[in-house]
């Protein structure tokens, strides 16, 4: 990247921007209760998008008919019909077996549920569900959750062989502001601090390099006061996890090791938000619920960042607007799953879930989330301008396109303790590169 350093005294002051997160408290629950069922949630999802989904199929199809049930299609002639997806296959955990392993979490690496010999599609609404069969469906990249418009008829064997598929268009988009100057948003995911080892060279360097300390002579120090928010995506803290046992079980209850680490982590994020701002979201690793929307880590466990005034303790996934600028960015466990469905990049499956108009489609089939009742949060309401998902293996970026104009970056932001890279953002022109913290 390159920067220019001929004002330096100009460039050393730290840039600004106005700040507004978590929009509407969108992925905010206050107290969460358990008591009600999953399937409010897809009836929710199915009404908020099939009337869009409906108008994307009748400009596609204008010629063709629709069903208004999956179980009301009958004989040859060409129909579409407009419902959920969903994948069945024997290598998804059932929840039987979450239950015998008694703390079952998604794992990332773990099987395919598409790539099976035995994966069936169907396609479901209130009514019932049908099998989907053929060419179009093999190729086409589906997971469990997704809301689609099916052309297709019905065969001998009462399925569904599909002729195409289309989606709910991106959501509108607000009008990027156009801005003066450059300004940075630093994001960075998956520091993975242990009680362990807590602390690290290239944790140090990362302090130094966010906070503008690596000395009068470096191009460092005028990058770094164009950094103008720092953003947290995920696993900052790696936590093992507790002994299985009964609850009374004093090795199942100790949480020593892990206030500890908590209040080492309070300090290193004391001193960078003592210079710029930051805000933090929960992952997979740190002290939160592990179902989504993951509320915001306590600000009793970061004391003293909460002290100033830059620091934000944000959801999973979070919503922010920086100088206008609208960013929508989750800590990795959404697109991880949707990798069990497809061998697409991680970058192009986040893109693509813009284009069905939902982040989180495969909650809570694959992956936890709360049994929200009368909406579904994950459905996107509006196209943000930078989407933005943490605890990847490697960096990426793609620009995807919605047919009204909708431009957004997607940013695949890697592991820091995999990688020792950040990612930054140009809120000016949503150019984007990584930027290597080593000795």
């Amino acid at each position: 990247m390159s920067i220019d350093a001929a004002n330096s005294n100009a460039l050393l002051e730290r840039a600004s921007v106005t700040v507004t997160d978590d929009i509407k408290g969108v992925f905010r629950t206050g107290k969460r209760t358990y008591e009600q069922q999953f399937d409010e949630l897809y009836s929710q999802r199915l009404r908020e998008l099939k009337p869009a989904a409906a108008e994307a199929a009748e400009q596609r199809w204008p010629k063709v008919h629709a069903t208004q049930s999956v179980l009301n299609v009958e004989g040859p002639e060409a129909t579409f019909i407009i419902g959920t997806v969903f994948i069945d296959s024997a290598s998804k955990p059932s929840t039987l077996q979450q239950v015998e392993v008694e703390r079952w979490v998604s794992d990332k690496h773990g099987e395919k549920y598409r790539e099976t010999a035995d994966a069936v599609v169907f396609l479901e609404d209130e009514s019932g569900r049908i099998r989907l069969v053929g060419p179009v469906v093999e190729k086409t990249v589906l997971a469990s959750g997704i809301v689609a418009a099916v052309l297709g008829v019905e065969t001998a064997e009462g399925d569904f062989e599909v002729a195409d598929i289309c989606f709910a268009p991106m959501a509108p988009q607000q009008p990027r502001p156009a801005l003066d100057e450059d300004k940075y948003v630093a994001l960075v995911s998956g520091l993975g601090m242990t009680a362990e080892r807590p602390m690290t060279l290239a944790l140090q360097l990362l302090a130094e390099t966010l906070c503008g300390g690596l000395g009068g002579g470096s191009s460092m120090q005028p990058l770094a006061a164009r950094i103008a928010q720092v953003v947290l995506a995920g696993d900052t803290m790696q936590l093992s996890e507790a002994p299985l046992g009964h609850a009374e079980d004093a090795r199942a209850n100790d949480r020593t090791a892990a206030a500890k680490l908590a209040a080492q982590v309070d300090v290193f994020l004391a001193d960078i938000a003592a210079n710029v701002p930051v805000a933090i979201m929960p992952g997979a690793g740190d002290p939160a619920d592990s179902s989504l929307p993951q509320q915001p880590l306590p600000r009793s466990l970061l004391a003293q960042c909460s002290r100033y005034s830059g620091f934000s303790s944000l959801t999973n996934p979070a919503l922010l607007q920086l100088d206008g600028v609208h960013l929508l960015g989750t800590s990795g466990q959404n697109v991880d799953d949707l990798r069990r469905y497809s061998s697409e990049s991680p970058g192009r499956l986040a893109a693509a879930s813009l284009g069905w108009r939902h982040i989180a489609p495969t909650a809570p089939d694959t992956l936890w989330c709360y049994p929200f009742t009368t909406h579904d949060p994950f459905v996107l309401h509006a196209t943000p301008h930078v989407y933005f998902v943490g605890n990847q293996s490697q960096f990426d970026s793609v620009v995807t396109r919605g047919p009204d104009g909708q431009t957004t970056r997607v940013v695949m932001v890697p592991r820091f303790s995999d990688t020792s890279q950040i990612v930054l953002v140009n809120l000016r022109t949503l150019e984007c590169s990584t930027l290597e913290i080593s000795a």
